[in-house]
């Protein structure tokens, strides 16, 4: 317990909590800066009030003593940000297609499917990234259940195929989701 308050500086932050917070702080910048692309001061000014305003509440709410922040930022992260990024392409060229098509060959599906992804965060991460996928809509995470609105059944069965779910299990890069993801 000693070790632990002498780890801890006078604000009672220890030193894994700093990296975090300067992760978010630096994660946070980045996306504000490319997602509004304006480099005026008081828009500058503003985004960097509201990056320190979410990790002054993350703090608050003792996020960093949590796994919240445990993933990992290496090569696989941005290999998954890769991989999704050439999904969404494609899905958008495919919803794209079926809309135009003379026939409209939509035919809506609701699908259920259990994940291997165990973490919480894992979780999250599958069901943003298959409402972020054109024709897709995750409806409900319960536990280990998502419930997914397709617009078609080509893509009910890519989500039933499970290709997503081991790419995001692989993320964490666990033994267990390792071996999930082999599968």
């Amino acid at each position: 317990m000693s070790n632990q308050r002498a780890d801890q500086g006078a604000s009672g932050t220890r030193p894994d909590h700093i990296a975090r917070i300067v992760l978010l702080s630096v994660m946070l910048a980045v996306a504000w800066l490319l997602w509004s692309g304006f480099f005026k001061p008081l828009l500058l000014g503003l985004g960097a009030f509201s990056c320190a305003l979410v990790v002054y509440l993350s703090w608050r709410m003792r996020l960093f003593d949590s796994e919240v922040f445990a993933l990992r930022f290496s090569a696989r992260l941005f290999r998954f940000w890769l991989w999704l990024a050439k999904e969404v392409i494609i899905s958008s060229l495919e919803v794209a297609r079926v809309v135009l098509s003379p026939r409209m060959s939509i035919s809506p599906k609701v699908v259920e499917f259990e994940t291997r992804c165990a973490h919480p965060v894992d979780r999250a991460i599958l069901g943003n990234s298959i409402t972020l996928t054109p024709g897709t809509l995750t409806l409900r995470v319960d536990g280990n259940r998502l419930t997914v609105h397709a617009l078609t059944q080509a893509g009910a069965d890519d989500i039933l195929s499970g290709r997503m779910d081991q790419h995001v299990a692989a993320l964490r890069g666990d033994i267990n989701n390792q071996s999930a993801s082999a599968q």
